[in-house]
């Protein structure tokens, strides 16, 4: 891959040198080819910031129902045969895989569990999560920063408010993982798409045991509310209470692993911004958004395209698939000043890293609260905390997600 060619190959978008360091070829791309096809991808990919928006904003156009289940598309028949749970259960309208009114009624009912007075009254228990996983860190002298905190504190949280015992969260992990790595193109390998049909078969057996606990046994968790709105009938089906709650066991902390890791790196690697925050704590949330900006978790987000439309000039045909390259949006000169330069002083700061439009994360605020009490404690509790290693670990098994797969530090 050279990034002075006057092109680009396809298989450069999916290769580990982009998934490494993605910005040159995206920079190039917006400046030559902001709309274009790439087949190793499988679809239209998109990196201005104003055509992301706008495929965000139009979901009569550019769809979330069905686009995970497309990812099998390509197969022959004997391949798509065996992979029929996979695709039955992205048929199925979930939270991530709907658009209005389905996804309006969906939203309605998880939203509650994620409103600015729910996160306040987790906000202490957050709090003694991150504590409890530092103390027994304490005297160690470094940690692997990524599986002992970015992993840890929203993976607790999520099993909390799922009502999922504690014990349980390395299935996350694990499940999360393989419904990850065939995501991002829409031509995974097959065997890829074998395993995330083996974590759904595991998923969903999880989550039928515990939702049959939380009809006879209910408590305050989401898993208990869903279950009480679901015996009411007509609003959420035993099938959509599966598909959301995968959806939550999936995306309800790579984001925040990705927050948290991506701005201890960033923040470290820079110890004069660490060091602006530790004089002045009242730069913490702009810090925060920065990161976001700068190392977006979600890197790419998938579309349907449902009928024909004209994009950046471009004639997109219905049926075919886009992808949403929110990293290159976050990136973009047009929007930002300076765009390649990690200022935790930047004021312009109107990112998209966690979406825009009626499918904005849902988890944004609770997310945003995590990263800055674990930020907080550690400027408070660790403040010559320093990376052992100047070079970034970035996991290229996700394309999707923009995750460190380690980060060792010493305090």
């Amino acid at each position: 891959m050279h990034r002075d060619s006057a092109t680009l190959s396809p298989e450069a978008l999916v290769s580990a040198e982009f998934l490494r360091d993605p910005y040159p070829e995206l920079k190039w791309l917006r400046e030559n080819a902001p709309v274009h096809y790439n087949d190793a991808i499988g679809g239209w990919v998109i990196t201005k910031y104003d055509d992301i928006v706008v495929t965000m904003k139009e979901t009569g156009t550019y769809s979330n129902e069905g686009r995970l289940g497309r990812a099998v598309d390509y197969l022959p028949p004997e391949a798509k045969a065996q992979l029929t749970g996979f695709q039955n259960h992205y048929r199925t309208k979930g939270l991530l895989h709907s658009d209005p009114p389905d996804h309006t009624r969906l939203r309605s009912l998880i939203q509650k569990a994620f409103t600015p007075r729910m996160i306040d009254l987790m906000r202490p228990r957050i709090q003694q999560i991150v504590d409890d996983l530092l103390d027994k860190v304490a005297d160690e002298g470094g940690m692997e920063a990524i599986q002992q905190l970015a992993f840890a504190v929203p993976v607790t949280v999520l099993a909390e408010i799922m009502g999922a015992p504690q014990s349980d969260r390395h299935y996350f992990q694990k499940w999360s993982n393989l419904l990850l790595a065939f995501q991002g193109v829409n031509k995974p390998a097959f065997e890829v798409l074998t395993q995330a049909q083996d974590a759904l078969v595991e998923a969903r057996e999880y989550l039928t045991r515990l939702i049959a606990r939380r009809r006879v046994e209910p408590g305050q968790d989401l898993v208990s509310q869903l279950v009480a709105v679901e015996s009411e009938g007509e609003r959420l089906t035993q099938d959509e209470l599966i598909n959301t709650c995968i959806t939550l066991l999936v995306a309800g902390h790579e984001t925040t692993t990705s927050l948290i890791g991506n701005g201890l790196y960033l923040l470290l690697q820079d110890r004069s911004q660490w060091q602006m925050i530790q004089q002045d704590r009242a730069l913490l949330p702009a810090a925060i958004e920065e990161i976001l900006r700068y190392e977006s978790p979600v890197a790419r987000q998938p579309r349907v395209i449902k009928h024909d439309t004209v994009l950046g000039g471009q004639e997109l045909s219905g049926g075919q698939m886009l992808f949403q390259m929110l990293n290159s949006a976050n990136r973009d000169a047009e929007h930002f000043t300076d765009p390649d330069v990690f200022d935790i002083r930047r004021t312009k700061n109107r990112h998209i890293a966690f979406g825009y439009g009626v499918h904005f994360c849902i988890g944004a605020p609770l997310s945003r609260a995590e990263g800055a009490i674990v930020f907080e404690t550690l400027l408070r509790r660790m403040p010559e905390i320093r990376l052992v290693d100047a070079e970034a670990d970035w996991d290229v098994t996700k394309r999707n997600s923009r995750v460190l797969h380690s980060l060792r530090v010493e305090f």
